[in-house]
């Protein structure tokens, strides 16, 4: 039997290798920092530092979306910085197993505050792992990649700096090879859009409740039959400290605490005199219990903050020790202002994980139908947009788009259909990357991403930095209107002017892609539709990163001074080559073309597009 000392940060790394990981991403951050460090050091996994937390769990969802294993890490803060993609990640699901790994830091040992990440699986609706020891630690991560795969979601694997940075034997296996799946397009899966959000959310609910009925069964979460005067709940490293203190009475050891298992909880505490929950930090177990209807001792014994141990556990929970050890004044060994939690408010039966009203009673195609007498209007970009060129010179390539939050997400739908992924604010450029990474050079479609000129100021420069230090072949397209267009044209660093309309200075967004490193920055008018897609073309043709910057004003903020254009039925030959602008202005009168004047902006890309001259 092959047996290794490891810490949990190197077991975690090791369960990822023999899961068969194909990508990983992490910002180094005490206690997590060696787990991607561990992990480099094995060569069929692509390693990343990544420039934030929110970066690296973008371009492992991308990779996963891609169908690779993929796994993010992070500390306990750094989750903070991802939250944006965690959320979406839930809705989206995992096509490659994705597991994200938080680092807490109960006690501060190197962080700036104390905070329990458990909740975020609740909050985010994710199932999450609490390893206590390094063998589990391999185990459950091992465990979250299949987890992840059968039940099409990300999982989260919470650890703490003890189990972290302490070392156990661990029982070491060989790396199951997992091919990668590759990329196929999904747009109501992985466009978040709100019309395929909404279904996306019904379905999560629908995934959690699969996940709920193996929180019950899975071997992670375990009884351990004592004594019955006493029954002890606990996950993480409290379950060793408790054994420790109490080795005779009997445990209910959670390995997997989202979902909660209510119905082995009840069953447990049924067969015991008194429940008592010990955990770190905040009372996550215990507020579920607890609204089960069981009484149980908690955190009205127990501290809120800081690490557990052994003495304090004991000192808390009242056991004499074998030798004199008196609790150290102000030490904050005991807690003296810890709050009873004593909500025991009648319930449904389901705990805090319950069903939710109405999913279950209506499809996801029903719940979001809307009333029948309303016409059909499909969204559409405005008229004379000048993303409608962009998207026009983009249609028909061979490329993986990673779309990005703006009015300019409507280029997912027809007849564009240029753009793969809505996550979340900058992750258009972070998914193409990931996604580069996980097919490399299998797949033949280059990776680009298209980002608004606000989205690219928000969030989309720490991506555009990441593709260039870690080396990627993406084509980054900013879309720059000159405006934060979707939300009324609000001024942004690219303007020149601030909130209450002083001059200031105007960001140079081709300077700032150089000093970020790209090489090859070039701009286009996407009014003048065949150059622009010609350039994009010969981009395209090129290998390493690049950025295309799609120049014009927001076609709402710029009245055109010209006429609208007008169709010579004449020379028109009704190809509708023009109709794949998806401008609202176009329309088929029997066999030919029609401009509607008074929608008609006056922009002239239809006139460029025609093949026969036949729009003046």
């Amino acid at each position: 039997m092959n047996r290794k000392l490891l810490s949990g940060d190197e077991a975690i790394a090791r369960g990822a290798w023999e899961a068969g990981c194909h990508v990983a991403a992490a910002y180094p951050g005490t206690p997590s920092t060696e787990i991607l460090e561990t992990l480099a050091g094995f060569s069929d996994v692509y390693c990343e530092w990544s420039t934030n937390e929110k970066v690296a769990l973008e371009v492992a969802l991308g990779a996963s979306i891609s169908g690779a294993r993929a796994l993010a890490a992070m500390k306990h803060v750094g989750l903070n910085v991802a939250a944006d993609p965690l959320f979406s990640a839930a809705h989206i699901g995992a096509r490659g197993g994705l597991v994200i790994v938080t680092a807490d830091d109960p006690g501060l040992h190197s962080s700036q505050n104390e905070q329990d990440n458990r909740f975020y699986a609740l909050a985010a609706k994710i199932p999450m792992f609490c390893p206590a020891d390094s063998q589990e630690a391999k185990d459950f991560t091992r465990l979250a990649f299949e987890v992840s795969e059968e039940y099409d979601v990300p999982v989260l694997i919470r650890i703490t700096t003890r189990v972290a940075h302490s070392s156990s034997i661990v029982t070491i296996g060989e790396r199951a090879e997992r091919p990668v799946k590759g990329y196929e397009k999904q747009v109501s899966k992985t466009v978040l859009l709100p019309v395929h959000a909404r279904i996306r959310h019904v379905d999560l609910e629908h995934r959690l409740d699969r996940l709920r009925a193996y929180s019950e069964r899975t071997s992670a979460n375990r009884v351990e039959q004592g004594e019955r005067r006493i029954g002890i709940i606990c996950d993480g490293v409290a379950y060793h400290y408790c054994r420790e203190v109490f080795p005779e009475v009997s445990y209910l050891k959670l390995g997997m605490v989202n979902p909660f298992p209510a119905s082995l909880v009840r069953k447990f505490a049924a067969g015991v005199d008194q429940v008592i929950v010990v955990e770190e930090v905040d009372p996550f177990l215990e507020l579920h219990v607890r609204s089960l209807g069981i009484e149980a001792t908690g955190k009205d014994k127990l501290p809120r903050w800081g690490e557990l141990n052994p003495r304090v556990v004991r000192l808390a929970l009242g056991r004499p020790s074998t030798r004199r050890q008196e609790p150290r004044e102000g030490s904050g060994e005991i807690s003296t202002s810890a709050q009873a939690v004593n909500s025991r408010q009648p319930n449904d039966g389901n705990g805090l994980l319950g069903t939710v009203a109405g999913t279950r009673q209506l499809s996801p195609d029903k719940a979001i139908e809307p009333e029948p007498d309303l016409p059909s209007r499909p969204p559409a970009l405005c008229p004379g947009c000048p993303h409608t060129g962009l998207f026009y010179a983009l249609q028909k390539q061979r490329v993986i788009i990673g779309g990005d939050i703006g009015c300019y997400t409507l280029g997912a739908l027809p007849p564009h259909n240029s753009m793969d992924t809505c996550i979340d604010m900058g992750a258009s450029i972070t998914f193409a990357h990931g996604c580069d990474k996980a097919l490399g050079r299998n797949d033949p479609r280059r990776r680009v991403a298209v980002i608004g000129d606000s989205t690219f100021f928000h969030s989309g420069i720490t991506g555009l930095l990441n593709v260039v230090y870690n080396k990627s072949d993406v084509v980054v397209v900013i879309a720059d209107n000159r405006t934060t267009g979707m939300t009324g044209h609000q001024d942004h660093p690219g303007t020149g002017r601030t909130l209450s309309g002083e001059e200031t200075v105007a960001v140079d967004i081709a300077a700032l892609a150089r000093a970020c490193g790209i090489e090859r920055v070039v701009a286009v008018d996407p009014y003048r539709v065949k150059e622009t897609r010609r350039l994009i073309r010969e981009l395209l043709k090129q290998p390493g990163p690049a950025v295309v910057i799609s120049r014009r004003p927001c076609a709402l903020l710029v009245r055109l001074r010209e006429k609208p254009r007008k169709v010579n039925t004449e020379k028109c030959t009704g190809c509708k080559t023009c109709l794949g602008l998806g401008c609202p202005a176009l329309t088929m009168v029997g066999e030919k073309t029609m401009v509607l004047e008074d929608l008609c902006a006056g922009c002239g890309m239809c006139a460029d597009v025609c093949p026969q001259g036949a729009i003046e």
